[in-house]
């Protein structure tokens, strides 16, 4: 059985209770009294980026919506900017709900896969975990190259004006291709993801139990 499967059975129609105990900050759903500020503060909520803006999320939620709303990109759009939480009348967390939403959406695996914001959050966490440094030319070529070796060359020659005067500024080195700038302790790096893995795993093992 998916984990997925398995929430949905354990939260059988009470889909506010499931976010409530799954999700970062998620009790507070239920205290959104759809006033729309965290949508009309949002610096994203330009014509149709948001799918269901916050406080329309929201009321899906406390409706039972469950596929929708784990299955939408809407929670992905959120750039951290904390707008919401500042005009929000209640002083709603509504950043921490949005993220956890989307943390949640990709435990389940309901996240959409090729979401660019998703997307680059995994190949930036790749990147930076894999020495202590991010090498910066390998996370572009990360993203230049996610459609195809074709789509990549045209994006790479995009930006070329941009790459060149990185280079001549010293802030990209070709080079980085080979290996690139790291950390020195390199097995203290990897001990210590290794147990943050654990300790996080085991905590969500729990939530998902309990």
């Amino acid at each position: 059985m998916s984990a997925d499967t398995a929430m949905a059975a354990k939260y059988r129609n009470n889909f506010l209770k499931e976010i409530e105990e799954q999700v970062e900050m998620g009790d507070w759903v239920k205290m959104c009294m759809q006033c729309g500020v965290c949508s009309g503060s949002c610096p994203t909520n330009f014509q149709s980026a948001w799918e269901h803006p916050p406080q329309e999320l929201f009321m899906m939620i406390r409706a039972g919506k469950r596929e929708e709303v784990l299955t939408t990109t809407s929670m992905w759009n959120c750039t951290s900017c904390y707008n919401c939480i500042v005009r929000c009348p209640r002083k709603l967390p509504i950043t921490h709900i949005m993220h956890g939403i989307a943390e949640y959406a990709h435990r389940l695996g309901k996240a959409p896969k090729m979401q660019p914001t998703r997307f680059f959050s995994g190949l930036f966490w790749k990147n930076a975990t894999k020495t202590g440094r991010v090498n910066e030319l390998k996370l572009s070529m990360g993203l230049y190259f996610k459609d195809g070796f074709g789509a990549g060359i045209k994006e790479g020659m995009k930006m070329k004006d941009v790459a060149l005067g990185l280079m001549k500024a010293k802030r990209l080195n070709p080079f980085e291709l080979l290996g690139g700038h790291k950390c020195k302790d390199q097995k203290g790096i990897q001990a210590m993801l290794k147990k943050a893995y654990e300790i996080e795993r085991a905590r969500k093992a729990a939530k998902m139990a309990g």
